[in-house]
């Protein structure tokens, strides 16, 4: 596998559109990514879907996971992209350039450290906290407290990951913004040590 490093790593047959991202960025094959942020070491498995989103650094985000779904006129004769694709469908018609802009101003935000599971969903203008985890197949219409456990549809809280004490610890250390040297020389202790081992190790 190619190295990792300033420009991220992007497998076959991706589609991405004004998006930037971080260092030690991968995008799985066959992923969509458009219009949004990637933070440092983020990757997504193959055939994510992410739009109008800002996720963090270190988010893990596994196969098949839709960020940002883009949703349909409720309130109108018809739900029918026609209304705001016309250009597409007339030579004499525009695009319906407000509600694209409308569309992408109702951002999903994924916080450093997450976990996306396997074909799980975050709905537009939802926020999901630092050191989150979204359980596989979750739909996610409301924000997640950071270091909370949820799943199932719609998601709902099942148990915080750390304890209240030790995640407010863990995000007053932020590790996720450490340079990458230090991230290496703390490398096994990451691995060996357990959070609360780690904070006492490094002050948090």
């Amino acid at each position: 596998m190619p190295e990792l490093g300033l420009e991220p790593l992007v497998h076959p047959d991706c589609e991405i559109a004004e998006t930037e991202f971080g260092r030690y960025c991968e995008i799985g094959r066959g992923s969509r990514v458009a219009h949004s942020s990637i933070g440092d070491y983020s990757y997504c498995d193959r055939c994510c879907d992410i739009a109008n989103a800002d996720v963090g650094k270190f988010a893990n985000i596994a196969s098949f996971v839709r960020i940002g779904a883009s949703d349909h006129p409720l309130d109108r004769a018809s739900l029918h992209h026609f209304m705001y694709r016309s250009a597409s469908y007339w030579p004499d018609a525009e695009d319906d350039a407000a509600w694209f802009a409308k569309r992408r101003a109702r951002r999903a935000v994924i916080g450093h450290d997450t976990w996306i599971g396997h074909n799980a969903q975050v709905k537009p203008e939802v926020t999901v906290g630092h050191g989150a985890v979204v359980a596989a197949g979750a739909v996610v219409t409301k924000d997640v407290a950071p270091y909370m456990i949820v799943a199932g549809v719609p998601a709902q809280p099942m148990r915080a990951r750390l304890p209240g004490p030790v995640a407010e610890r863990m995000m007053a250390l932020g590790w996720w913004d450490w340079e990458h040297e230090a991230l290496r020389t703390a490398l096994e202790d990451f691995r060996s040590l357990t959070a609360e081992g780690f904070l006492e190790k490094y002050g948090g």
